[in-house]
């Protein structure tokens, strides 16, 4: 099953490997993707669907030095070249828009002040350009700029559409600014987007419904990582969790959007399968970040009925054929973690293909 074809939009991939959101920081200070960034995307076009590394809607939005963004008509040039270049290889891509909220530092967004549900700062130390700093207390979005935040989301789609993507997949998970309005300890809002489950998911559903009604749900995939608990993020309460996810999922499946793609440690949990009967359309599990996934594990998940898609990060970063080492039991790279945000060609387009 996990080498089947299967209908995602209107795409059809022709196997269930989806190559994960993967971080990789070769865009330099400007944000614009290269021949390089091109050239990595392409050798893994084999896999059924590319989801692009977190592209910043806008430079207050960036988390990382390097990052790439798709605000800029630059930007959005170099992404076409991208988007080309997998096309010409028979593939298949959809550009991530991360909005980083808390998650950076006026170092990194040219000394744009960070946004957040509430301004309540992550208790850790964030690496900039210019050393290692604390992270910053945010400015907490007012009511009335929520719409404007909104429109960078639905305008960073546009650009997507434009640079030659075949859609979209907004980043709510993994402590970013969808997620921040999702988690209670990162909303403390007192208004109607923040307080119970319901408000808390308000700020996620309309931007969902805002970028649909903008390119098509057909073209719209969102990601979710629930008690997934980094970069400050707490969501500790299994009830709370339950309920927030609930009526998130609840009020986006009507949508019919391409997929839902859940990070989570147990995806054979009666949590994200909840979700899955609940959202009722094209299914994809990321089992995390602990444990790199086996062949054999995202087989069973797709054999098992536990997911339509398996995404896979680490074994796809090393392996640029691994759709076909994968079918055909070859041996695989070893991915090396010293050059996953590192700079340059090592690390990134050096891994080779298989050789008979």
């Amino acid at each position: 099953m996990l080498f089947s074809p299967l209908n995602l939009g209107e795409l059809e991939l022709p196997n269930r490997l989806v190559m994960a959101p993967l971080t990789r920081l070769r865009a330099g200070e400007a944000g614009v993707p290269g021949p390089l960034v091109a050239e990595h995307y392409r050798q893994r076009a084999s896999l059924g669907l590319i989801v692009s590394e977190g592209t910043f809607p806008t430079p207050a939005g960036r988390s990382y030095a390097g990052q790439p963004g798709i605000v800029t008509e630059e930007q959005v040039a170099g992404w076409k070249k991208v988007t080309d270049a997998v096309h010409a290889e028979g593939g298949r891509m959809f550009a991530q828009i991360m909005h980083g909220g808390r998650v950076s530092h006026p170092d990194i967004t040219g000394g744009l002040e960070l946004v957040a549900p509430s301004a309540v700062a992550i208790d850790g130390i964030v690496r900039t350009p210019q050393g290692k700093q604390p992270y910053p207390v945010p400015h907490a979005l007012t009511t009335d700029e929520l719409p404007m935040v909104i429109q960078e989301f639905v305008n960073a789609s546009l650009n997507a559409i434009e640079a030659g993507f075949d859609g979209v997949e907004l980043h709510s998970a993994n402590g970013y600014l969808l997620h921040e309005f999702l988690a209670p300890n990162s909303n403390v809002r007192d208004d109607s987007y923040g307080g119970s489950p319901e408000n808390r998911a308000r700020f996620v559903i309309e931007t969902v419904n805002a970028v649909v009604a903008a390119v098509g749900a057909n073209r719209v995939g969102i990601r979710i990582s629930p008690e997934h608990n980094v970069q400050g993020i707490a969501e500790t309460d299994a009830a709370d969790v339950r309920d927030t996810y609930e009526v998130l999922v609840d009020s986006i499946a009507p949508l019919n959007l391409a997929y839902l793609s859940i990070l989570h440690h147990e995806p054979t949990g009666d949590l994200v399968q909840d979700l899955r009967v609940r959202f009722g359309g094209t299914f994809l599990v990321n089992t995390g970040f602990g444990v790199i996934t086996t062949r054999d594990e995202a087989a069973s998940l797709v054999d098992d009925g536990h997911a339509d898609a398996v995404v896979v990060g680490r074994p796809a970063i090393a392996n640029p054929d691994l759709a076909r080492r994968w079918k055909e039991s070859l041996p695989l790279n070893e991915p090396d973690p010293s050059t996953f945000y590192a700079d340059g060609a090592e690390g990134y387009t050096d891994y080779p293909a298989y050789q008979n």
